[in-house]
């Protein structure tokens, strides 16, 4: 090949990559299978899986070079299925459901979906005598839904390492979406929730004054699992790749409305360091409220 002909080509390859639209293909990854396939627990049908994560599964694909199939479930329970039968590869799913499908099958965790305010607060008025949760005793509290982490879960421990049985020292009401509104009313003495539900309080009454007695951890945010009987090498590579892309995978993530609300109006933020020892305040959550995973 002489020298001009090298140049052609050359000139060629950098023409080609430069042309809107055409990426250079990404490095394959060792181990892995040319697609993958990815559920979410928490969306039903192929058509709202796909508006919610579309671009991702294009992004992806173009940093792995591995081809994001999506996959469509009734619910947590036919995703457990599809992971113990190796239907599907990736889901996103939240910290109970991790625990759940973790005691059923070998799975791991990709990555988390990390709200930086996602714990649980009580809140009292500003003028209650109730200076911390053991005040409470006797008295009548609100919560959010049975189930709920940061609204039922998390209290009812937070509760119980206060030395308080919620069965026998307290009146718990179950109030859902009132559940500020019990406390705004006077309906309660102490409101049990979201680290962000002092918002609710201002919206339903802006001239009343409130604290908080007392404040939980941050609870681990929403993982992506992975099944465990993918080769560990592609695990272990398919996570660095994707840590490498973060910030333009998290674009694409929120690119669409349901995450974008869901995730960017929450301060979420990707995460890849997160481990099973991490879940385990929810699994003494559970514990707490009597709750059988």
């Amino acid at each position: 090949m002489n020298a001009i002909t090298k140049v052609l080509k050359t000139a060629a390859v950098v023409l080609t990559l430069s042309m809107p639209g055409m990426v250079p293909a990404a490095e394959p990854l060792p181990g892995c299978p040319d697609s993958l396939r990815m559920a979410d627990t928490g969306i039903e049908g192929m058509g709202s899986l796909a508006s919610a994560f579309g671009p991702f599964a294009e992004e992806f694909e173009a940093v792995t070079g591995i081809e994001l199939e999506l996959f469509s479930l009734a619910n947590r329970t036919a995703a457990g299925n599809a992971l113990i039968y190796d239907d599907v590869d990736l889901v996103f799913a939240g910290p109970s459901e991790y625990l759940l499908f973790q005691r059923e099958t070998s799975v791991e965790i990709l990555f988390t979906v990390e709200r930086p305010h996602y714990g649980t607060s009580f809140f009292v008025p500003a003028d209650s005598p109730v200076r911390s949760l053991e005040d409470l005793r006797g008295e009548r509290i609100a919560l959010k839904d049975i189930g709920s982490a940061s609204g039922h879960l998390l209290p009812m421990l937070m509760l119980r390492e206060a030395g308080l049985d919620p069965e026998r020292d307290l009146q718990v009401i179950m109030a859902g979406d009132t559940r500020a509104a019990a406390l705004a009313n006077g309906d309660v003495a102490a409101m049990g929730g979201g680290n962000r539900d002092d918002r609710l309080l201002r919206q339903l009454d802006p001239d009343g004054e409130y604290r908080v007695i007392a404040t939980s951890p941050i609870l681990p945010g929403d993982p992506v699992l992975i099944r465990g009987s993918l080769p560990e090498g592609c695990r272990m590579a398919l996570a660095k790749r994707l840590e490498t892309h973060a910030d333009t995978l998290w674009d694409s993530l929120v690119a669409t409305e349901r995450n974008h609300e869901k995730f960017v109006e929450r301060d979420s933020a990707l995460r890849f360091d997160r481990t099973r020892a991490d879940y385990s305040l929810v699994e003494q959550a559970y514990r707490a409220a009597g709750i059988d995973l």
